[in-house]
């Protein structure tokens, strides 16, 4: 069984210096209007890859499908502001910046 057509927003983003002596990266995961996941990475790339991971994980849920292995990885990082689909385990799903969505760019089926 493969379930397609589920779309997440996402926020990506480096965060301001302060009392920490290296870079990080936030990220968010929505879905409408629910936040899903949040948190922080030292590296844009591995921020990239939770998104992908944490997105996995909640569409698996919202099916009542299993989530795959957590060793299982759903793909490669991308570029910050793209929009990419993403194929792991059972679930297909396509990753959206938020303000792309927020702007009416996207309409509510693609």
């Amino acid at each position: 069984m493969n379930v397609e057509g589920l779309s997440f927003s996402y926020v990506l983003h480096e965060l301001p210096r302060g009392r920490f002596p290296f870079r990080r990266w936030r990220f968010e995961l929505w879905h409408g209007p629910r936040l899903e996941a949040a948190g922080w990475r030292t590296t844009e790339r591995d921020a990239a890859r939770a998104l992908r991971r944490h997105g996995s994980r909640v569409g698996h849920a919202m099916f009542g499908l299993p989530a795959p292995d957590a060793a299982a990885d759903p793909g490669a990082a991308f570029t910050p502001g793209a929009a990419v689909r993403v194929q792991h385990g059972a679930v297909a799903f396509a990753l959206v910046p938020r303000h792309l969505e927020a702007d009416g760019v996207l309409s509510a089926s693609g």
